[in-house]
């Protein structure tokens, strides 16, 4: 049974840094990409960033230069670093594990910048 974890999110003033982490099980982690995704209230859920089984990333426009993905296939863990963190980066995260052609998801973590 494949799971997929978020962790890390909360509440985060305008300028400020939060690291999201994901976790899985049921995978071949190592030899699979990972993604991050976020929903924004009455917005439809888009790619943060993403990362190749070896270590490639590519990122939204909006949010380079300020975030970043990493992953490290020992700990069976990807995280985002996000700093510089704005108002319109509020949203739920989701980790996304692509595996044999199904998408499984986390249950999101909820990010919220405002001062």
């Amino acid at each position: 049974q494949v799971q997929v974890v978020e962790s890390g999110g909360g509440l985060v003033q305008p300028g400020g840094s939060l690291r999201l982490s994901c976790t899985t099980s049921g995978i071949i982690f190592s030899i699979y990409p990972m993604g991050w995704y976020r929903q924004a209230p009455g917005k439809q859920r888009e790619l943060v960033a993403a990362i190749t089984d070896g270590g490639t990333p590519n990122y939204a426009d909006s949010v380079k230069g300020r975030f970043t993905i990493s992953r490290d296939n020992t700990k069976i863990t990807i995280n985002l670093q996000m700093n510089s963190l704005k108002p319109e980066d509020t949203a739920v995260y989701y980790c996304h594990a692509p595996y044999k052609g199904m998408n499984y998801w986390g249950k999101g973590t909820l990010v919220t910048v405002s001062s």
